[in-house]
């Protein structure tokens, strides 16, 4: 089914899936998740029309890549090769930089009532990233869960870093300041001004930071959460009688809030909605002590996450 069409041309494709009491509808244009119905209540933030994406988007529901979240100063080296990156976050690149994952057009290569398989290529170069990358994401709809799957392989030693990027609304509208977050996490990444890591893994306890107890959106830090938190289990979140349980096989979880979505840009206020991008820490290219982000060839790089509705 057509959504819309890109003004090269290029037409973007609309998948719906269903599975129990879910149903989802997938794009290829940024292998973007539109809507996710739980018992008939849409529990993520979508765009209506193609126009939108291309010009009102903060990320909705798409993959970002080749490196999801920030890498210091747009650059990094690779065995002793620098790689400057474009920089679309003040001094920083964001999540692919200006022609990330999120702005392609993603080919289908397999599809079920329930599942859809989307892959992509980045040629060598692609944002400045060494090696010719083929990346792959499926999502799966399980009755009650909706599981993502990564993969991806390159020709040439280059990073990845690659998460979904939706923003969830377990009401369906309103604000998620009242959603009640608990999270198995006993350390956090800080960060400085520009919101990289300084490299410390700091410990939540005393901390606005601590969700080991369950604590609303809202209640501290005046919900202005963009931090990535180390996992040590998983995370769940409750609003509206619903509670979304997040477990994953990556390392971290950024956990953003969503206040700096202005209702003008987007067409979403302030705190619409809440992400828990799971992913390798932001800036792991620079680094070296934290898990390292490295893909070289005749590696395959996997990674699963699973969003369970209870």
């Amino acid at each position: 089914m057509i959504f819309g069409t890109l003004p090269s041309g290029q037409q973007v494709e609309r998948v719906e899936l269903s599975s129990g009491r879910l149903r989802a509808e997938v794009l290829t244009y940024g292998a973007v998740v539109r809507t996710l119905e739980v018992s008939g209540v849409n529990v993520v933030l979508g765009l209506d029309t193609i126009e939108d994406y291309l010009t009102r988007s903060r990320y909705f529901g798409a993959v970002v890549g080749r490196y999801g979240n920030r890498i210091a100063n747009a650059r990094f080296t690779l065995d002793g090769t620098e790689y400057r990156l474009p920089a679309n976050n003040g001094p920083n690149s964001l999540h692919g930089g200006t022609e990330g994952f999120d702005s392609k057009v993603w080919t289908i290569a397999a599809r079920t009532d329930s599942s859809v398989t989307l892959t992509l290529t980045s040629p060598d170069g692609d944002q400045g990233y060494p090696g010719t990358l083929t990346a792959s994401v499926t999502y799966t709809l399980e009755d009650d869960a909706l599981r993502i799957d990564y993969a991806a392989e390159t020709d040439a030693p280059t990073v990845v870093n690659l998460t979904n990027h939706s923003y969830f609304n377990l009401k369906g509208g309103g604000d998620v300041l009242d959603h009640v977050v608990r999270m198995e996490s006993e350390h956090y990444l800080p960060v400085d001004e520009d919101k990289i890591p300084t490299g410390e893994l700091a410990p939540v306890k005393g901390t606005p930071f601590d969700f080991t107890e369950p604590h609303a959106v809202g209640e501290r830090y005046d919900g202005g959460y963009d931090h990535c938190f180390v996992l040590d289990g998983a995370v769940r979140v409750t609003a509206g009688g619903l509670t979304m349980e997040v477990t994953t096989t990556e390392p971290g979880v950024q956990f953003y809030a969503g206040s700096m979505l202005d209702g003008t840009a987007t067409p979403y206020g302030p705190f619409a909605g809440l992400c828990l991008e799971t992913q390798h820490y932001p800036d792991a290219p620079n680094q070296p002590q934290f898990p390292s982000t490295v893909l070289r060839p005749g590696e395959r790089r996997t990674s699963t996450t699973t969003y369970r509705f209870i």
